[in-house]
């Protein structure tokens, strides 16, 4: 589609927040545009036929607080298959890497630092959620690499108040074809203008000016919700500047959590939906999970620095280090039955520079702050400003829901 030279609203991003915004802005007789970067819709949500018998979400896979994700409704509109089997987090052990008495050993160390976790932020300061690890305690690298997991950081950088934010209603649940399908096929309605990177959004004047790769265009009103990674390193400019806003989103930077699938040959003699770690005692490790779906494949996760050291060490690395991990686990016999499919580098993607948000320590308040509308003209949303369901795609999409909902009431329309 060619651009636009003028808009109503224009939407810059088309991963879950910008894909909510547009539906939301719908019918009310606005004009509306998504700017993407990308030559695909959904952002940090993509899904790959990695082979023909293993479907990968390269990006999030699970929906999170199912139960008040406002993806569940949606894919079952879409007619999109929901499995609420229980992931492996903590069940489903697979092999003796990590035995029964020390798995419930780890868990009573990590659910005691939980609880202290949970208490120093009822006092209402924000400090590092490292100062709650037990000193000593043997199982601390592992409750480290936890973090990683759940915030793409390791605890030292993690909010104590912005942990106790976030709403987890302990229902996990995914989608047989692809969390990234989902999200794409929710979009397919909206216009959207792909390849189209923004590089200036000038608000000097009455109207907003944009400028990107494919041209520029002006418009009443814009509603921002890429990244903080790009604001903060302003790989997106604002004229005049915003300061607050590049603070704010330097205060909540992406964290790194990356995924790699393996074929897995011989399949059936594993169980499906298994988990596989060890016990490491170290923070540098991977978890597992056997046979998704019942899929001949294992998918690995890594997080924080040790999944950005991965992303440095070149391509494959991900992959090389999940096989010799579970050859280490299982037996050098299993390398033979594994082959890497597909692994993802989401600090080396341009357009994201990392996976999901965190606050640092003393900066949980950002999330508002970046939140906030400009003048109002300018308008925030994106799984960063979120003040519960950050770090998931509903909660991205819900912020675009919202940031729509401000630009109505900007207008004066209902």
């Amino acid at each position: 589609m060619s651009l636009p030279s003028s808009v109503d609203v224009a939407i810059i991003g088309a991963g879950a927040a910008g894909l909510g915004a547009a539906h939301a802005l719908q019918g009310s007789g606005l004009s509306v545009i998504v700017l993407e970067a990308r030559d695909r819709l959904g952002g940090r949500a993509w899904t790959v036929q990695a082979s023909p018998e293993v479907t990968f979400d390269v990006g999030c896979g699970w929906l999170h607080s199912a139960d008040k994700n406002s993806f569940v409704p949606i894919a079952r509109q879409l007619g999109f298959e929901l499995n609420k089997d229980l992931p492996p987090w903590r069940e489903r052990a697979y092999g003796n890497a990590f035995p029964e008495s020390e798995r419930d050993d780890f868990m009573r160390a990590m659910d005691a630092f939980y609880e202290r976790l949970w208490a120093a932020a009822q006092t209402g300061k924000d400090e590092a959620a490292s100062s709650y690890l037990e000193p000593g305690n043997r199982w601390n690298p592992m409750i480290d690499a936890i973090s990683t997991y759940i915030n793409g950081c390791e605890l030292k950088d993690m909010s104590t108040l912005d942990w106790d934010a976030y709403e987890d209603t302990n229902f996990n649940w995914r989608v047989r074809r692809g969390y990234g399908a989902l999200i794409a096929a929710y979009g397919a309605p909206c216009l959207v203008a792909l390849n189209c990177n923004v590089a200036l959004i000038d608000h000097s004047y009455k109207r907003v000016h944009i400028e990107t790769s494919r041209g520029a265009l002006t418009a009443d009103k814009a509603i921002v919700t890429v990244p903080t990674n790009l604001i903060a390193e302003e790989a997106i400019r604002f004229s005049p500047p915003l300061p607050a806003k590049v603070n704010a989103a330097a205060g909540l930077p992406l964290g790194v959590d990356d995924k790699v699938t393996l074929a897995l040959d011989d399949a059936e003699t594993f169980p499906t939906e298994g988990n596989l770690r060890g016990a490491t005692m170290r923070t540098e490790m991977g978890t597992y999970h056997i046979r998704p779906f019942g899929q001949p494949c294992i998918e690995g996760f890594f997080g924080g620095s040790f999944a950005r050291a991965l992303e440095d060490a070149g391509d494959g690395a991900i992959a090389a280090q999940a096989i010799s991990e579970i050859a280490g686990f299982l037996g050098n016999d299993i390398r033979r039955k594994l082959k890497p499919l597909y692994e993802s580098r989401w600090a080396r993607d341009p357009f994201a520079r990392g996976s999901y948000s965190h606050a640092l320590p003393g900066h949980a308040g950002d999330r508002a702050v970046l939140a906030a509308p400009v003048d109002g003209r300018l308008f925030f949303a994106g799984e960063a400003t979120s003040p519960t369901f950050f770090t998931t795609a509903h909660g991205a999409r819900d912020s675009g829901e919202r940031a729509a909902k401000e630009v109505l009431a900007a207008l004066g329309k209902p």
